[in-house]
């Protein structure tokens, strides 16, 4: 087996070429990645991802909205069958759950629209 190729030390690395002008072993202990400057090996970012993201604000509605329903449904039904055995204690579980879909539902519009 042939020696790596050596490649001409950049100057932006300063103090992590060793004495011989090399850089630092692929993914030794000194290895940053590549157009890495910080603490942490990473890579760069591939694809089209800032330019492309999809926003998780529709399934989240959708999820919202089917929680609201369901809560209110089971509200009800529990309200209306209340006979003291907890089924007042699950009624409030239940209204509780829609309220908080419900809050949801408007922190989603409010962002949807900004």
């Amino acid at each position: 087996m042939g020696s790596p190729e050596r490649r001409d030390p950049d100057p932006r690395d300063g103090d992590r070429l060793d004495p011989e002008g090399r850089g630092p072993e692929p993914y030794g202990p000194d290895f940053h990645g590549p157009g890495s400057r910080g603490p942490y090996p990473h890579e760069q970012p591939r694809g089209s991802e800032p330019l492309n993201a999809r926003s998780p604000l529709g399934l989240r509605a959708v999820l919202s909205g089917i929680a609201l329903v369901i809560a209110v449904a089971a509200a009800i039904v529990f309200a209306l069958g209340a006979q003291g055995d907890g089924s007042w204690a699950a009624a409030g579980i239940c209204a509780a759950v829609a309220v908080i879909a419900a809050v949801d539902l408007v922190v989603i519009a409010r962002r949807a629209r900004s």
